[in-house]
């Protein structure tokens, strides 16, 4: 796996306490991958990507009073209206992103720091921005109490993406804007991939994965449907 040093003593006795819950998380996220196959096209998911859920311990990442829990298959929140996203819908979004241990990702939306593990586990480097100033601070403080060496977060307006580090082989957006914002697809690498949900807040939204062609259109394609928080422009 790429990205871990290791847990610190204290975490890791206290992640071996929920290993039986995260074992039934991971068997959980196999059966949906196999219901939701027709729409996914994705009968389970790759070894690879399994393996950073099984590795990334989710009890970290929610609030205390929610550890009990944070295994559950489902999205809960974390503050600030904000939500840490369903586990199977982590997996998923990871897996139609077909990284390989050499991309670098731009994710929008650090939230947590949850799904930024996960790609952590995977990719070379991910670069993640965070509109919320408290929620990005947590999520950098908690990354790097993990022991992840190739994650830089940033406090920042995901519509404008992170020009600076730009073209990035994948882009993850973890909240909904009602249009792919053309700043993301413009810092995709060519053949590089974009994995977004779509739509209104509270109305029909749609996961889209894109493909960056040679003349720099995106093609896309519908995935499923799906519910996140907006995705929301930083104030300045």
């Amino acid at each position: 796996m790429t990205g871990r040093a290791g847990l610190p003593n204290l975490l890791a006795m206290d992640d071996d306490a929920f290993a039986k819950a995260r074992a039934l998380l991971l068997a959980e996220i196999n059966d949906q991958a196999r219901l939701t196959r027709a729409m996914t096209g994705r009968e389970h998911f790759s070894d690879t990507v399994m393996a950073a859920m099984a590795a990334v311990p989710r009890h970290a990442f929610v609030r205390p009073k929610d550890r009990s829990v944070a295994y559950a298959d489902r999205p809960q929140p974390i503050g600030h209206g904000q939500t840490i996203s369903q586990p199977y819908m982590v997996a998923l979004m990871t897996e139609i992103l077909d990284l390989t241990a050499t991309d670098r990702v731009l994710e929008i939306g650090a939230g947590s720091g949850y799904q930024t593990a996960v790609l952590a586990e995977v990719a070379e480097r991910v670069y993640t921005v965070e509109v919320i100033g408290k929620l990005a601070a947590a999520a950098e403080e908690r990354i790097a109490e993990l022991g992840y060496d190739n994650v830089a977060v940033r406090l920042g307006d995901g519509f404008k993406g992170w020009p600076e580090e730009a073209p990035f082989d994948a882009v993850i957006v973890t909240a909904a804007p009602e249009a792919i914002p053309d700043i993301l697809v413009e810092q995709l690498a060519t053949g590089g991939r974009l994995v977004i949900p779509i739509g209104k807040q509270h109305g029909a939204q749609t996961l889209i994965r894109g493909v960056k062609m040679a003349d720099g259109s995106l093609q896309t394609k519908k995935v499923l449907p799906v519910a996140f928080v907006p995705m929301v422009a930083g104030k300045g």
